[in-house]
């Protein structure tokens, strides 16, 4: 916290970026400079005390099974459910058809290049791969869309498309993990069937607990009350999807965009309604620094090997053209509803921003000869996307606007 309050007191004082290309790069060039005075220092064992910090913060139980339950509600709380109705279709396809694409297409691009590389990688790993980095990271999106000129059906877009992707991922990486760690065949039946019952599942609990929370905040009249049953609706509502094994984020985020839309509408007077969504915005914000702060810290984790990290480098482009690819085509055929031309090209293309839910999915890996591998592919593509895609999408977006102006 005192990290992430000085590096927020600089940024806003001196450098003036974008909060989480800030946060990111700030802690990963004070992670280069530590490893470099390791280096000058061997003694001082500044790397070693930096590495067991990190460690010890365990990323992927923080991020997976703590803050991203609040941090999806938190952000389906701001996304207009009219707006995202008519982009109902893009972000329906875009969040499943275009993260099993996406996985596919990374994961033979990976494998290849991996082969010609000579680095010894197992097929099915490299689809681990494909599908831990193919999500699109709603924190980081939705950070970069606020900042950007866009019509509102576009954000709602790129919101749900994020929001709904990144349930769908993690449920892909856990069928295609399982699959890898078992030694097992992959049947399509069965991980179909356990897709749809992680998804659907996940929007059933999401509509119930939405729900329930919806009618008790509509019953009473006291903000700070209903300020405790938002509360309640994430982390009871996170725990039991996780109980019943469905997908928490998918339930979190359609819980989110119930209150925040029939919640906020019916169920809050003027003092509830602002007091609940400041209260939220503060939560966003400051869950926001800390997951970048921790993307930036984690540089330490990285493999040193020089043929590991030139894969790592070649990933990114291969990420880049799987978005292409998982985008385009669909978008093609549903023209009528969004256009690629103006802004939208950008958002959806170049506002593909990957982030700390790819990171902590690598993380979560088992030891072995493939984690270091992937994990050093994971944080440099998450690097170039949140330090380049993420200080770049907003002039992209506001230049295309100006070109093609969208109604």
């Amino acid at each position: 916290m005192v990290l992430v309050a000085v590096l927020a007191y600089l940024n806003h004082r001196f450098l003036g970026m974008p909060q989480s290309v800030a946060m990111t790069g700030l802690a990963a060039l004070a992670s280069l400079i530590v490893l470099g005075l390791d280096q000058l220092a061997p003694g001082a064992g500044l790397s070693a005390y930096v590495t067991s910090l990190v460690e010890r913060l365990d990323f992927e139980t923080t991020l997976l099974n703590g803050m991203l339950s609040f941090l999806l509600f938190a952000g389906a709380l701001h996304v207009d459910w009219t707006e995202m109705h008519r982009g109902r279709w893009p972000i329906l396809i875009l969040s499943t058809l275009g993260v099993i694409v996406s996985t596919l297409v990374v994961g033979s691009a990976f494998y290849l290049v991996s082969r010609m590389l000579g680095i010894a990688i197992a097929p099915i790993w490299c689809f681990v791969f494909g599908a831990l980095i193919s999500p699109t990271d709603p924190v980081a999106v939705m950070g970069v869309m606020k900042r950007t000129q866009c019509p509102p059906t576009l954000q709602a877009t790129v919101a749900g498309e994020s929001l709904f992707n990144d349930g769908v991922g993690v449920v892909v990486f856990t069928i295609v993990l399982a699959a890898a760690v078992s030694g097992e065949g992959f049947s399509v039946g069965a991980a179909s069937m356990d897709f749809l019952l992680q998804a659907f599942g996940g929007v059933a609990v999401g509509l119930a607990v939405g729900w329930l929370g919806f009618a008790a905040m509509r019953s009473i009249n006291e903000y700070n009350v209903e300020l405790m049953i938002t509360l309640a609706i994430v982390m009871g509502g996170y725990a039991l999807a996780r109980w019943i094994d469905v997908s928490g984020p998918v339930a979190m985020a359609v819980a989110g965009l119930v209150i925040g839309n029939a919640g906020v509408a019916h169920a809050m007077d003027d003092t509830t309604r602002d007091h609940v969504l400041k209260f939220w915005a503060l939560v966003d914000e400051l869950l926001n620094a800390v997951l970048f702060l921790l993307i930036g810290l984690e540089i330490v984790a990285i493999s040193p090997d020089p043929m590991v990290l030139l894969l790592a480098v070649l990933a990114i482009p291969i990420v880049l053209m799987a978005r292409v690819i998982s985008v385009i085509p669909p978008l093609y055929f549903m023209r009528s509803v969004i256009s690629l031309r103006g802004p939208s090209g950008p958002a959806l293309l170049w506002g593909g921003l990957r982030g700390g839910i790819s990171v902590a999915m690598a993380l979560s890996l088992q030891q072995g000869a493939e984690r270091p591998i992937l994990l050093t592919a994971t944080y440099l593509v998450v690097l170039f996307s949140v330090l380049v895609q993420g200080a770049t999408v907003s002039p992209l977006v506001e230049r295309a606007a100006a070109k093609h102006p969208c109604v």
